[in-house]
């Protein structure tokens, strides 16, 4: 009766680690971005080899119907980011020095300045009012 519960735990448990060995199928994570390996577009390929972070040993994978990429793509265009100098200079025309000049700019200038507001002359008014003497309070 414990035998059978026993062979079953075992083929469990070996199923997991047989499934590694086999193939995979890569599919990429987002739409139009292509997964690379080792140079290769393995985009919705098939990838054999045990390998990864799981194993203690490296073993390069095997990739069947995948096509090179190229590091540095070829463009037209200049990119500093690439570190390679463009295929063609600046086009630029030098003007000949008898050459008709522009008019010169018209003159420009601003000025600011600012001051605080004038104070007054006298705080006291010229009719002050009459000063009341209050009667002086009673102690007791």
């Amino acid at each position: 009766m414990r035998v059978i519960p026993a062979l079953l735990l075992t083929i469990a448990t070996t199923l997991p680690a047989a499934a590694a060995d086999g193939f995979n199928i890569v599919i990429p994570g987002r739409p139009g971005v292509p997964v690379i390996i080792n140079g290769v577009d393995a985009s919705y390929r098939v990838i054999e080899g045990d390998w990864g972070l799981q194993r203690r040993v490296h073993v390069q994978p095997t990739i069947y119907g995948g096509r090179p990429v190229d590091p540095v793509p070829n463009v037209g265009h200049y990119y500093p980011s690439l570190g390679r100098t463009p295929g063609y200079g600046r086009l630029e025309i030098e003007p000949p020095a008898n050459r008709k000049l522009p008019e010169p700019a018209p003159s420009f200038s601003e000025h600011w300045s600012a001051q605080s507001a004038p104070m007054g002359h006298n705080d006291v008014p010229m009719t002050p009012p009459p000063v009341i003497v209050a009667p002086p309070l009673e102690q007791r």
